[in-house]
């Protein structure tokens, strides 16, 4: 990879769909100088409730694709492929750099906890893998953690259903049991790249007393960590696998710009 003090990398950053475009969103925050390809494999979505076996096939071949298209840096900027494939896309892409979404969260969190006691939300497949669990406890072994999946949320999102009574009714069925539990939580870790567009409505459930870390803010930081915020102003451009269209149309509401579905490469993987 070229040093921090080169000229623009070509960063690849894919997920199953729109999720990982809040990542995008923080990395061109964070590192605006370098060049960056996304790919949302629609086609396949949601990864969520896939096997290991068929999440690992299904990042193998996104990956490839954006190597095929020269990246420096790859990001897994989903939740579950970082659960189930990160290690075997760092073995096969030996000469690239690789980062996932868990670690980072995992840290952040671990170092935000005061009362030791970190709750995970997330997709069905990524709080049953249990990587953000087994993270957490490398880092702090005495830590209690509580993980949920919260399927719906995912569907909010897409939807726009982002404030208002019918997402508060869905947190407060989901997060309600831990925060008038025997031990309340003191960080709440966002453990689905969706999630980040529910924060308002999120942290209106669980109150000031609960830190919110989200995943793809502490992965932004962290991979500028490593490769610098680059020089002038970087391009962005956008590959799917399917439904160009309902892609621009969601996605730019997880970007945050506007997004003309012809700006947006269909590819096959």
């Amino acid at each position: 990879m070229k040093s921090k003090s080169s000229s623009k990398l070509i960063v690849g950053v894919f997920d199953s769909g729109v999720g990982g475009l809040t990542v995008m969103r923080a990395l061109r925050r964070a590192a605006p100088g370098h060049d960056y390809i996304y790919l949302g494999d629609t086609a396949r979505l949601p990864y969520g409730t896939k096997s290991a076996r068929t999440v690992r096939s299904y990042a193998l071949l996104s990956t490839q694709a954006l190597v095929d298209r020269g990246i420096d840096v790859l990001i897994v900027a989903c939740n579950t492929a970082s659960s189930f494939a990160l290690d075997l896309l760092a073995q096969t892409y030996s000469d690239l750099p690789v980062f996932g979404v868990i670690a980072p969260g995992a840290e952040a969190a671990v170092n935000s906890s005061v009362r030791g006691c970190i709750a995970i939300i997330g997709t069905e497949s990524t709080v049953r893998g249990g990587t953000y669990q087994q993270e957490i406890f490398r880092l702090n072994p005495s830590i209690q953690v509580v993980a949920r999946s919260c399927p719906l949320l995912v569907t909010l999102a897409e939807d726009g259903w982002v404030s208002g009574t019918v997402p508060e009714t869905v947190l407060s069925a989901y997060l309600d049991p831990w925060l008038f539990g025997d031990k309340k939580p003191d960080v709440l870790l966002l453990g689905c790249t969706h999630f980040p567009i529910l924060a308002d409505a999120i942290k209106g459930i669980v109150g000031p007393s609960v830190r919110i870390v989200d995943s793809a803010i502490t992965t932004a930081m962290s991979v500028e960590a490593m490769i610098g915020r680059g020089h002038g102003s970087g391009k962005l451009t956008l590959m799917a696998t399917d439904d160009v269209e309902r892609f621009a149309r969601v996605g730019e509401f997880f970007l945050n710009q506007k997004i003309d579905s012809s700006e947006v490469v269909r590819i096959d993987l």
